[in-house]
């Protein structure tokens, strides 16, 4: 046998260092963010940090020292007592892990569970078993964001799926009844709920790359002015009172080299709130934004204000936020969200306030950036 082969095998008996002989790293137990329960081959509990305090509501003073079924009470879904029905230290010598899964804590606190048993060899009897808590709480909030999400999603389909099954449904059975307007007529509202399932489908395409990090910016030149002077003609040309809108345009504007669809669409969305939700004169001033060097331009700023009531203060955090309507709002939320991911996408931030007139007002800064060719 040569002597690499006899340290190999040597290196191979030596029991690795345990995570329960923290200090031995220099790592205190106090700091980990996650409930650290240790116990010793006796089963009492030798280690009980503070992130286990938190979770449990337990001193470390009172679980120290004390037998770990008794220290820590958990209980499964169904009532029974964990580790009765684990048996850590007794049941088959070959585990050395439990996985995590939900369990109870007394008075039906939800905790996230998983164990380690350490063994000495590997089917020896256990000498440590670390216990690992979390709270459920951030889990919990996930899960009902993406049950709101699809709660949303099914309800603003089902109205415009519904009246588009119903009109060619009876345009196909009673086709020779209709008259040549009522059939436009009806065609028309199939298009526009048409129009109405697409738009939802793209927001939803835009959650998911706003979230996965993957939205993607193809920067080009953008006449800001012009961009917003498309659509304050296309809502005068839908009916509104021109007077409705006062555009302030300060120049010189620094070049502005941005992704035009991505800064139409937030537009589209400000004006949009202000126009439905808002009152009064609805005011949109472009402005250049100072940078911290004397001298040059930082980027450009879009204010959109009304004169509405406003956003009560107390929601003023919750704006761009997933599924935020006001009071009277409708729609799905999710337009501010995505707002606000574009223009970060961009560099940029976006701000909610009161506008001098008392309603809200809405601020956006692009930076000044490369084309995407030169990024």
């Amino acid at each position: 046998m040569s002597v690499g082969t006899s340290r190999a095998r040597d290196a191979r008996r030596t029991p690795a260092p345990r995570h329960g002989d923290l200090a031995e790293f220099g790592v205190d137990p106090d700091e980990l963010p996650d409930g650290l329960v240790v116990a010793d081959e006796h089963g009492r509990v030798i280690c009980f940090n503070a992130a286990a305090e938190r979770i449990t509501e337990v001193p470390a003073a009172d679980a120290l020292g004390r037998q770990l079924e008794k220290a820590l009470p958990l209980e499964d879904l169904e009532g029974r007592r964990w580790w009765q029905l684990t048996d850590p230290y007794g049941g088959l010598a070959i585990r050395v892990r439990q996985p995590e899964r939900n369990l109870l804590l007394p008075g039906g606190r939800e905790v996230l569970v998983s164990a380690r048993y350490v063994r000495a060899e590997p089917t020896g009897p256990v000498r440590r078993v670390v216990v690992s808590l979390r709270d459920t709480e951030a889990r919990r909030r996930t899960e009902r964001s993406h049950a709101e999400l699809i709660a949303t999603v099914a309800h603003e389909l089902r109205s415009p799926l519904t009246s588009v099954k119903g009109f060619t449904a009876t345009l196909l059975a009673k086709w020779e009844r209709f008259t040549d307007d009522q059939k436009r007529l009806m065609l028309e509202t199939v298009d526009a709920d048409a129009d109405r399932v697409t738009r939802l489908i793209a927001e939803l395409l835009d959650i998911s790359r706003i979230d996965s990090g993957r939205l993607e910016v193809r920067r080009q030149p953008v006449d800001i002015g012009a961009a917003v002077g498309r659509h304050i003609q296309a809502y005068v040309a839908a009916g509104q009172p021109a007077d409705r809108f006062l555009l302030r345009l300060e120049q010189p504007l620094p070049a502005l080299w941005a992704d035009p669809d991505k800064v139409d669409q937030v537009l589209s969305n400000l004006l949009e709130n202000a126009v439905r939700h808002g009152e009064g004169t609805v005011t949109i001033d472009i402005t250049a934004t100072a940078s911290p060097r004397e001298g040059e331009d930082a980027g450009t700023s879009v204010t959109v204000s009304d004169e509405g009531p406003g956003i009560p203060e107390e929601s003023m955090n919750r704006v761009f936020t997933r599924f935020w309507r006001g009071s009277k709002r409708g729609g799905t939320g999710l337009g501010l969200y995505i707002v606000k991911g574009i223009v970060e996408a961009h560099g940029g931030t976006i701000t909610v306030g009161r506008a001098p007139g008392g309603g809200a007002e809405f601020r956006f800064t692009l930076p000044v950036a490369a084309p995407a060719y030169l990024a």
